[in-house]
């Protein structure tokens, strides 16, 4: 399985990024995203994560309202769309995959990419 991040960079407060996790391997549809950022001197925190065969979708409270997670099952790829962005929100952040959903459980996950900065000025 590999999982392959795209979008980060860097954007004022208020803007908008969406970030990309395209993932091959599963030998099924059926598997799970989970999206985690880690700050410097913070632990990993999950952010937002969604099961493929339902569809159900789950967020932290930090994000809620704000960024949504979404698949495109014709492509493998699910995004994370970053609105209204604070300073607080930059951190490196990563996608993470498994056939059971973990929910915000890094340990659930045994899949993870390489990882995209996202950084948000003030």
């Amino acid at each position: 399985v590999q999982l392959v991040e795209s979008g980060g960079g860097l954007v004022q407060a208020g803007g908008s990024l969406r970030l990309s996790c395209a993932a091959s391997g599963f030998a099924s549809d059926d598997y799970a995203i989970g999206w985690f950022r880690q700050a410097p001197g913070k632990e990993r925190e999950g952010v937002a994560c969604i099961s493929r065969s339902d569809g159900s979708t789950y967020y932290s409270g930090s994000v809620e309202g704000r960024f949504t997670i979404f698949s495109d099952n014709a492509k493998n790829t699910v995004y994370l769309q970053m609105n209204n962005l604070r300073p607080e929100d930059t951190a490196f952040y990563h996608c993470a995959a498994d056939q059971k959903l973990g929910f915000f459980n890094e340990y659930q996950y045994r899949y993870w990419g390489q990882g995209t900065q996202v950084t948000v000025s003030s």
